[in-house]
C-alpha cells in the first residue's frame, strides 16, 4: 500500500475525504423550483416582519387605560382591516376601533380585546368590553425578523417552511448550490438488471438503485451506469466516461482483497488513492481517491455495506463540500432489548428497530445481520453507533442513528 493510509478509523476516513472536496457552482432559482435545494449564501431579510404593528385577533383596538374596570363601554370610531391605510387614524380616550387579524394597529391604541369578549351595540355604535384588553395581542413591528438580519444561513436545506420564509423576506428567487452529478457504477460478472431472467450463478443488481436514492436524498443528481463486467479494460472505460461527465464517482464492489477486486487494483495501479479500508462493521473495504481528477469512492459490493458506507463517509463528505446542514441521520439514545455483538477495533453499525415507550426508546435487533441481507436494512429504523470494544448487552443505553 505504500504511503496510502490503510484500515483507518471512521473519523480519519471522513477527515481524509474532506481534504478533497467538490467545487460546485451556484445557480439562481425561483422559489417554486427551489424546494429541497441547498442555499448557496446567507439570506438577509429585505423587510421587517411584521412590517408594522398589527393585531393577532379579530376584535377591537383601544387604550389599555380605558379597560381597567370592566365592563367598559367605549365608542366605536373606526375600522382597521388587513391591507387598509389607517395613517390618519387616532384612537382617543373612551374610543375603540374595530380590527381584523393582521390589520395595522391604529394610532393611540396599545391593546386588543378579542371579539368573543365584546358586546356590540350597532345602534349606539358602542362596544362593551367584558374583560381588560390584552397588550400581548399586538404583534410588534420586526418582532419576527428585522430588515438586514441574516434569517437563513448558507447551507440551509430549503424545506417548505424555509421557502415560505424566503417569500416573507421579499425574495422571489434564491441562490442555491448546483446539484452534484454523481456517477454510480456497479461491478461484477454476476450482476443482471432487474426484470431480466436470471441464469445460474447470477444476481439482480440492486446497489445502484439504493445508492441513487441516497444521492437524491441529499439533493443531488445520480447517473446509474450499466453494471461493468470484471475486466480491467471495461472498468477503465467506464471510469473514464464517468470522470468526464460527473462531479464524483461511486463504484460498488471490487474493493476487497480478492483477485477479482478490480476497483482496488486499478486505483492502486492507475488512480490516486487516498485511503483503503476503514474500521467499521459492516463495510470495512471502502476506498477513496481520485480518478483523472474526479473524486471516487469505492464502496463494498454487499448491499448493506454499500448503504452504510455511503451514509457514514460519502454523505458527510458531500454535506461538507456544499456546506449543507442536512439532511442527516438523527442521533438518539436507545436502550437495548437484545444483546448487540460489537467488535474490538471497529465502529459497529448494526441494524435495529426502534420502539417508543414510557421508559424511552427501545432498540431491538430483528433479522440476521449479514451484510448481504438488504431486508434487514429495509426493515430497520436505525443503526447502532457502538465504539470499538463497547459492550452492548440487554438493558445497555447506546447511541444510535435514526435513518
Amino acid at each position: 500500500m505504500g504511503e496510502v493510509p490503510y484500515f483507518v478509523s471512521l473519523d480519519e476516513a471522513v477527515r481524509i475525504a474532506k481534504q478533497t472536496p467538490l467545487t460546485l457552482d451556484n445557480e439562481t432559482l425561483s422559489l417554486d423550483d427551489a424546494h429541497g435545494r441547498i442555499l448557496a449564501t446567507d439570506l438577509i431579510s429585505k423587510v421587517d416582519d411584521p412590517a408594522f404593528d398589527n393585531s393577532a385577533m379579530d376584535g377591537f383596538a383601544m387604550r389599555f387605560e380605558d379597560t381597567l374596570t370592566p365592563p367598559s363601554i367605549l365608542k366605536i370610531t373606526g375600522l382597521s382591516q388587513a391591507g387598509s391605510d389607517i395613517e390618519s387614524s387616532n384612537v382617543e380616550v373612551g374610543c375603540a376601533y374595530r380590527i381584523m387579524t393582521g390589520a395595522a394597529i391604529p394610532k393611540g391604541a396599545d391593546s386588543i380585546l378579542q371579539i368573543e369578549l365584546c358586546e356590540v351595540d350597532e345602534q349606539q355604535q358602542s362596544v362593551t368590553l367584558l374583560q381588560q384588553s390584552k397588550k400581548h395581542f399586538i404583534r410588534k413591528r420586526g418582532e419576527n425578523l428585522q430588515k438586514g438580519q441574516v434569517a437563513l444561513s448558507k447551507g440551509s436545506i430549503l424545506t417548505p417552511s424555509k421557502i415560505g420564509l424566503c417569500a416573507t423576506m421579499g425574495y422571489a428567487e434564491v441562490p442555491v448550490v448546483t446539484k452534484a452529478k454523481v456517477a454510480i457504477i456497479s461491478t461484477g460478472d454476476e450482476l443482471v438488471s432487474p426484470g431480466q431472467p436470471l441464469q445460474p450463478g447470477q444476481l439482480y443488481e440492486s446497489n445502484s438503485f439504493g445508492l441513487a436514492g441516497l444521492v437524491k436524498w441529499l439533493g443531488h443528481q445520480p447517473h446509474r451506469f450499466n453494471a461493468v463486467p470484471d475486466t480491467i479494460n471495461e472498468l477503465r472505460t467506464a471510469l473514464d466516461q464517468a470522470a468526464k461527465t460527473s462531479d464524483v464517482i461511486l463504484t460498488s464492489g471490487g474493493v476487497s482483497m480478492g483477485d477479482w477486486d478490480l476497483v482496488r487494483k486499478i486505483m492502486q495501479e492507475e488512480g490516486d488513492l487516498k485511503f483503503w479500508r476503514v474500521k467499521i462493521r459492516p463495510g470495512s473495504p471502502p476506498l477513496f481517491g481520485t480518478w483523472k481528477g474526479t473524486p471516487i469512492f469505492g464502496l463494498p459490493g454487499n448491499p448493506v455495506s454499500s448503504h452504510v458506507v455511503f451514509r457514514m463517509i460519502v454523505a458527510p463528505w458531500l454535506r461538507h463540500s456544499t456546506s449543507a446542514s442536512g439532511p442527516i441521520e438523527t442521533p438518539v439514545r436507545v436502550k437495548l432489548a437484545d444483546k448487540i455483538k460489537s467488535t474490538d477495533d471497529c465502529t459497529t453499525l448494526r441494524r435495529i428497530q426502534i420502539h417508543s415507550t414510557e421508559e424511552g426508546l427501545i432498540g431491538t435487533q430483528g433479522s440476521h445481520q449479514g451484510s448481504g441481507n438488504l431486508e434487514s436494512l429495509a426493515s430497520a429504523d436505525a443503526l447502532t453507533l457502538l465504539q470499538p470494544g463497547q459492550k452492548a448487552g440487554v438493558g445497555a443505553w447506546i447511541d444510535a442513528l435514526i435513518l
